[in-house]
């Protein structure tokens, strides 16, 4: 049986993620985004700006997954080498987006539109524009790629401008049952519980809160109804096991 599934990976650019200096925000905003309008994010890759590395990574991801998220690399400083990158990747021309190039010349104040912020508009030809309510810059998407800023509030600020380009499946839920216990006193009984609902994805997380320890089962899929009787199933191993259920 076809896997109809709707999948995605997310592509973070830029040495100041790998250095440590800034951290990096927009996977869990964009897996979040994503999920809700479901598309399951497949893998995460975090990679430099360096031109052959982003051209390489991009054209495995784009071929292996429905839709590629790009975040950061195209502002206007030298090392922003994303947009010039992509086009490379498709093999398309490297120009300047008139559409774009009227949005952000009415955007500045007259001689303020100079040379380095005008390489925000040098895009791969015919790219779509994403807009930007937040900073006029616009991102742009070719294809099955869509290529965003790093910005964490600006990025987050454009996902409403795409939710409708994108077409995912069935949105994916989830519930959490939070235990005071350790992983290995229910690992048995849970993997009883998946052998079971195969339809259903159950991960299981350590967590130390308010000082209890404790584990937090998540529960993921597209039906309801699948999550609940899951759902049932656990608690019953757990109330014979007399695991208490924590709130967190």
């Amino acid at each position: 049986m076809k896997d109809t599934k709707v999948n995605a990976a997310i592509l973070i650019i830029g040495n100041e993620i790998l250095s440590g200096r800034t951290q990096d925000t927009n996977t869990s905003t964009l897996a979040t985004w994503l999920n809700s309008i479901g598309v399951k994010v497949k893998e995460v890759r975090v990679i430099p700006d360096i031109e052959k590395t982003i051209v390489d990574t991009l054209n495995v991801l784009r071929k292996e997954n429905d839709y590629v998220f790009t975040t950061g690399g195209i502002g206007p400083t030298h090392d922003d080498i994303t947009a010039e990158s992509v086009s490379k990747a498709f093999g398309l021309k490297y120009e300047i987006h008139k559409e774009g190039y009227k949005i952000l010349e009415s955007y500045y104040k007259p001689g303020e539109f100079n040379e380095g912020r005008q390489k925000m508009i040098w895009m791969p030809e015919n790219a779509e524009l994403i807009l930007n309510p937040t900073s006029g810059a616009p991102g742009f998407s070719v294809e099955n790629v869509f290529c965003l800023p790093g910005v964490p509030s600006i990025m987050k600020s454009m996902l409403g401008g795409i939710t409708n380009k994108i077409v995912g499946g069935e949105p994916i839920l989830s519930k959490t049952i939070s235990l005071k216990t350790v992983e290995s006193e229910i690992a048995n009984s849970l993997t009883k519980v998946q052998d079971n609902n195969k339809d259903v994805e159950i991960g299981s997380y350590p967590f130390f809160h308010a000082g209890k320890l404790g584990v937090s089962i998540v529960l993921r899929s597209e039906n309801q109804s699948k999550i609940d009787e899951c759902n049932i199933q656990i608690l019953k191993f757990v109330n014979e096991k007399k695991i208490e259920v924590v709130e967190r």
